[in-house]
């Protein structure tokens, strides 16, 4: 059985292709039997590295066969990478194609759901509908702005009015202030004493006699 036909299957003609998923799975499982191999092939070359080491001088015809040896596994390592490189770059077309797939699956579910969301949707009653609700939201304005107006409060009345008012209040005011004050004036004296003062003391009397008499002695003494 060849490499091919154990990655891809034996499949007639006529048979059904095997799914992006399937695939991947394959290349995978061949990845790792060929990395398995890889690992396989470098520990041989390094015995017959070894081994032609050891021959070097001693055996030259095993060394040489050794060394021959460690060229077709090295041919072989070689291959392996570069069939390594092409499966992962198989596998990995694979993987985006079964990623873009599954975008444009679940992109079309979307776009059969819209449709369907819009088939009993009509343009023009969408229109309408958003015109009404325009003219609900201006009318809802409109009664907000009258209710928070206020009503019955002051706006009857002359400002002018009502300061003339208030001017004769204060003037009313200040009268009965005035009244107050006249009141307390006209209020009765109290009576005078009906007892008599006390008299002058009689020593002042006659230091007031000693100081005429001296005075007149000064005159006749001139």
């Amino acid at each position: 059985m060849s490499l091919l036909t154990k990655i891809f299957g034996a499949g007639g003609k006529g048979g059904k292709g095997p799914s992006p998923q399937e695939a991947i799975q394959k290349l995978r499982e061949t990845e790792e039997m060929l990395t398995k191999k890889q690992e396989f092939l470098e520990k041989k070359i390094e015995q017959e590295l070894q081994i032609a080491k050891k021959n070097g001088t001693k055996n030259k015809r095993a060394a040489l066969q050794a060394l021959k040896r460690k060229k077709r596994y090295e041919k072989q390592l070689a291959q392996i990478d570069g069939t390594l490189s092409t499966i992962e770059f198989q596998r990995e077309a694979l993987e985006n194609a079964n990623t873009n797939t599954e975008v444009l699956k679940n992109m079309g579910f979307a776009a059969k759901a819209i449709k369907s969301a819009h088939e009993n949707m009509d343009i023009d009653k969408v229109d309408d509908l958003m015109q009404n609700i325009t003219e609900q939201q201006e009318l809802a304005q409109e009664i907000s702005d009258t209710i928070s107006k206020p009503v019955g409060f002051g706006e009857e009345f002359d400002e002018d009015e009502l300061l003339a008012e208030l001017d004769e209040l204060e003037q009313e005011q200040l009268d009965n202030n005035l009244l107050e004050i006249g009141g307390a004036e006209n209020l009765p004296l109290p009576n005078v004493p009906s007892t008599s003062l006390p008299s002058r003391p009689a020593k002042k009397e006659e230091d007031k006699d000693e100081l005429e008499d001296l005075q007149r002695w000064a005159m006749e003494a001139m």
